[in-house]
């Protein structure tokens, strides 16, 4: 009989590949090995990722267990947050596939999210009100300084409107599945260079809706401008001759992006889960033998 359960250390090293990945693409307004920015580094973002990575893969933990200890890990690494959208994002997919009962990750996933309970709530109010970042707290009825009085999933519900995170909870992680693996996809299809797929994910989550993070410091206007700008930068970017041509366009959207304080990081987080999620995806679909 087929064993689909990833193993802890499969999950751990997975997450820290598409971390670092991620930093591999010159992602515009956002941080990466070709220019730092906001006050924070590459290397702030390995050491978080090698941080928080033990607490995400942890066998026998929970969804709200995952994004504790890694939020904490984290703070106590490099002392701020740099990633609590990715690891509100890659919890829920790394309990998918360390209790995955089939190889579908998205079936999983879904199965994972309907089971989120008030345990769940507590402890990832905990570590967003420990990352102190705007955003789902903001709702009164969800206060996370305060004890949950409902499901984690109810309270992404909640936020969903207002935050593209909460709205994968509450939407199976669509964007991840549909546009975000689609993205990847297609542009493996025209090219094998891993970091121009990662840019191609990034950007059509760029183009697809206002950034929450933006949204949140900035406004939803500055966030709309900064969708706008992206559509054509990403047609350019599908019509590009090569890495050189492609990464060129992106840095100097980047420096224009930065130069006005504007950092995506809701599509960066996106981005992420999806490298993510493929790479749990590749493991799952080579399930073990029991016995």
């Amino acid at each position: 009989m087929a064993n689909f359960a990833a193993d802890p250390q499969a999950i751990a090293t997975g997450f820290i590949a598409a971390c670092e990945a991620e930093l591999q693409a010159p992602k515009p307004g956002n941080v990466h090995v070709f220019a730092d920015g906001h006050g924070m580094t590459t290397a702030d973002f390995l050491a978080s990722a090698e941080a928080a990575a033990p607490f995400i893969a942890a066998a026998q933990s929970s969804v709200g267990g995952r994004i504790s200890g890694a939020i904490e890990a984290t703070r106590a690494r490099v002392g701020q947050n740099t990633n609590l959208g990715i690891v509100l994002l890659c919890a829920p997919l790394a309990q998918a596939a360390a209790t995955a009962q089939s190889a579908d990750l998205r079936q999983e996933t879904g199965r994972v999210l309907q089971a989120l309970d008030i345990n769940d709530a507590d402890a990832a109010f905990r570590a967003i009100a420990q990352a102190r970042p705007a955003g789902l707290g903001d709702a009164p009825q969800h206060d996370v300084h305060a004890p949950a009085q409902t499901t984690l999933l109810d309270a992404m519900r909640a936020a969903a409107n207002r935050d593209r995170i909460a709205w994968q909870y509450a939407n199976g992680f669509g964007d991840i599945f549909d546009l975000g693996l689609k993205t990847l996809a297609e542009a493996r299809a025209r090219s094998a260079d891993a970091p121009l797929g990662t840019l191609a994910v990034y950007a059509a989550f760029l183009a697809a809706f206002p950034d929450s993070h933006i949204a949140r410091k900035h406004g939803l206007a500055a966030a709309e401008a900064v969708r706008g700008e992206a559509a054509p930068f990403t047609k350019s970017l599908k019509s590009a001759k090569g890495r050189a041509a492609a990464f060129e366009l992106a840095l100097d959207f980047d420096r224009a992006l930065k130069q006005r304080g504007l950092n995506p990081g809701t599509s960066a987080d996106l981005t992420v889960a999806v490298l993510f999620a493929d790479y749990l995806g590749a493991i799952l679909a080579r399930p073990r033998k029991n016995g």
